[in-house]
């Protein structure tokens, strides 16, 4: 094993750029990663409630998939292909039919776009406009959809629209369920302006919208309103764009973060966990009608990533061949909330917000936050903030999370706040 010493961490800092996110929070240099632990140089072990920001929701180095993407590289499969024909594509595209597809009575195809998530958005935000002919896309306050341009237009954050450089166009901002208060109805608001000819605000190819926001701070959408935002779609002909990309795969306690919503999403971006394995791998699944791009007018190189179709294909038939899983993740969910209610009230004015295994706890402000979560690093947990001010501490552990390392997890959260809300009424004294 290699040993890693001081010189080598320093090396982030002497060559690595500026933009470099998450190592600020986390200055150690891990090693191994396990379940749902990460290990430092030092030997010492972490809990991890980041997990790839849910591109890890089976956990880091699952056995099964570990295995069948070994073998796969031992029998020399292939590692890259474009978008030819594979025999791993094909185990991929037959499974994800009869597990996800077939079962939510689903005929979208297919697409395998670049390896990001950012890069299903482009594609999205593309056929939307191709199958309508017309420019504008509706994207609602505090939606993250990349940084990529297209993606950024769409994207709310003030702090990542400021890198872009050039006016970012083609796309009207409208509020989220709740932006305004509970006085103002969005769905209606929206619906009126797209109704008035003399709004101002263009005809959409799409609406597109998270189910729960999740870097915009964990603001979750009732069914009613989710409901409603596809019924305004229709009735103006424009396509409903759901990004699952951080929510799916699970994390909001179903494969799709929009089941039992009542709702039949055009264009849906997954992207994040779709590999199972924290490899790249992003698609856009379309409804056949709206697949409209010709040969190779959207691509990337590495739409062919075939050890991403190996453990895929794994995770499916693992974790969603029949109801126990999702049933299991309600059952975690339950118990976080408890958790999560009773940290809340440790800390004046928070409360909880989220869905599923997609929750966190407004403290109101970034620095509050942000010291939590510096506390929670000190003593073994992986955790960040979201939200427009960072005011959220978010969970997004594993799914498969076991029972003891859940609550210690949460212990050591607890643990965190409550120390961060002594320390910050002993210096206003």
């Amino acid at each position: 094993m290699t040993t890693v010493t001081t010189d080598d961490k320093q090396i982030f800092t002497r060559r690595e750029s500026e933009a470099r996110s998450y190592c600020r929070s986390f200055p150690a240099v891990f090693v191994k990663a396990e379940g749902a632990t990460l290990t430092d140089k030092s030997g010492r072990v972490y809990i991890d409630f980041l997990a790839g920001c849910s591109t890890l929701n089976y956990g880091h180095n699952d056995p099964d998939m570990k295995r069948a993407l070994i073998e796969h590289i031992e029998r020399d499969g292939l590692a890259h292909g474009l978008d030819m024909h594979t025999d791993a594509k094909a185990e991929f595209l037959k499974t994800f039919e009869r597990l996800i597809l077939r079962p939510r009575d689903m005929d979208h195809r297919v697409m395998f776009t670049g390896p990001t998530g950012a890069n299903a958005v482009e594609a999205a935000l593309k056929a939307a406009r191709k199958a309508t002919g017309r420019q504008n896309v509706i994207a609602f306050t505090n939606g993250f959809h990349g940084v990529t341009l297209g993606a950024l237009a769409a994207t709310g954050n003030g702090y990542h629209r400021g890198g872009a450089g050039v006016p970012l166009q083609h796309v009207t901002h409208m509020p989220y369920e709740g932006a305004m208060g509970d006085e103002i109805d969005t769905a209606d608001l929206l619906n009126r302006l797209l109704a008035e000819p003399s709004s101002g605000v263009e005809k959409p190819a799409a609406i597109l919208l998270e189910t729960v926001q999740g870097e915009g701070g964990l603001n979750a959408a009732s069914r009613d309103w989710i409901r409603r935002i596809g019924e305004i779609a229709h009735a103006h002909g424009a396509l409903l764009i759901v990004d699952d990309i951080q929510a799916g795969c699970g994390r909001a306690g179903h494969f799709f973060s929009f089941e039992e919503m009542g709702i039949s999403p055009d264009i849906i971006t997954l992207a994040k966990s779709l590999s199972g394995y924290g490899l790249p791998f992003a698609a856009m699944l379309v409804k056949p009608k709206y697949d409209v791009f010709g040969p190779a007018e959207h691509n990337g190189t590495f739409r062919g990533n075939n050890h991403a179709f190996v453990t895929a294909r794994v995770a499916l038939e693992k974790f969603w061949a029949d109801d126990a899983f999702r049933a299991a993740i309600a059952e975690r969910s339950d118990y976080l909330e408890q958790r999560l209610r009773k940290i809340a009230v440790a800390v004046p004015g928070a409360r909880v917000k989220g869905r599923g295994m997609m929750m966190g706890v407004d403290v109101g402000s970034g620095d509050t936050a942000g010291e939590i979560c510096r506390r929670a690093f000190r003593d073994g947990l992986v955790i960040e903030t979201s939200g427009a001010h960072d005011e959220v501490v978010k969970v997004l552990c594993p799914l498969t999370i076991d029972e003891e390392t859940f609550a210690r997890g949460l212990d050591i959260l607890e643990a965190a706040a409550i120390e961060t809300v002594k320390n910050a009424r002993i210096a206003a004294e």
